[in-house]
């Protein structure tokens, strides 16, 4: 579902969201995307264990959790941060996660660094047994696939295509899956210049640019000119925005409008990946510090 957006842009440019949030209450966005066809090798493997790694306010392992309850399978979260074991109770996502029965394994952010390397899945799968794994974010080959489907007919009249980028995998499929007049500009949430590599692996043609001055600092990082503008965004829109991806991507193709980026009468999509969940937690920390909160509809 595509939805425009009710505020006026200079120079006859106009923008329209894709909703992909709304496409699941628990496993929105591309979440449900990348998960799509991982489950059905998983179930055709015959794997009754979805194993996966995340963070404290993990959309990924959030969506895992629930996606496993709902497709009846066992569910395994390697969490980064062994501080974390005690404060489940605190923290909505692993509370979340834990209550749609996904087992939660914590380890150290050393050891999480090194989840890569076969040693170390060697002693995941002798403690855990046989399972299925999918990579931190979701993002493998399969994952792209779920992405190419983002993009459909209806979207063929847009000039651009924004997303945020995490791992790399949502970008990818809609590079593969954009029509050659289009091109498709990526907002890391993360600092650095690693996701070019990355995004190569899996993306088949040209026509994309990332965009790396919106990162607000790093992944995590949020401002009071970041609140503010989520905030004032929901109350022109009526549209949530998560603070780590999306609503730093729309905060930059905003800014670029107004910075001259576009050509005139552009036609611009942006792409809402969901990450709706980790608004509460957020939220917590923003309210520890004496800080506004984000306005939300979820």
């Amino acid at each position: 579902m595509n939805q425009k957006i009710p505020i006026a842009f200079p120079h006859g440019i106009s923008l329209e969201i894709k909703r992909e949030d709304l496409l699941h209450p628990f496993v929105s966005g591309n979440k449900f995307r990348k998960l799509k066809y991982n489950l059905i090798e998983a179930k055709k493997q015959n794997k009754d264990t979805l194993l996966t790694f995340g963070g404290a306010f993990s959309n990924h392992i959030a969506a895992v959790a629930y996606a496993g309850k709902e497709g009846g399978f066992k569910t395994i979260g390697i969490i980064r941060g062994q501080e974390l074991v005690s404060k489940i109770s605190e923290n909505p996502t692993l509370q979340f996660a834990q209550e749609c029965g996904m087992r939660l394994h914590f380890v150290s952010r050393e050891v999480y660094r090194d989840k890569t390397n076969p040693d170390f899945l060697n002693r995941i799968s002798a403690q855990f047994g046989t399972f299925y794994m999918i990579p931190e974010g979701g993002t493998n080959a399969l994952a792209v696939k779920g992405c190419e489907e983002i993009l459909t007919p209806e979207d063929t009249e847009f000039d651009f295509v924004c997303c945020a980028v995490g791992t790399g995998g949502t970008i990818s499929g809609i590079i593969n899956s954009a029509l050659p007049h289009q091109q498709v500009l990526g907002f890391p949430a993360l600092k650095g210049d690693f996701l070019q590599d990355e995004i190569c692996i899996f993306a088949k043609k040209e026509g994309w640019k990332l965009i790396n001055e919106y990162h607000f600092e790093g992944y995590g990082k949020v401002n009071i000119e970041l609140i503010q503008f989520i905030n004032a965004f929901f109350q022109q829109t009526q549209i949530s925005l998560d603070p780590i991806y999306t609503g730093k991507m729309v905060f930059g193709v905003i800014d670029l409008i107004h910075n001259g980026f576009f050509k005139a009468n552009s036609k611009i999509l942006l792409v809402h990946t969901g990450g709706l969940q980790g608004i509460q937690g957020m939220n917590q920390k923003l309210k520890n510090k004496k800080s506004p909160i984000l306005l939300t509809n979820v």
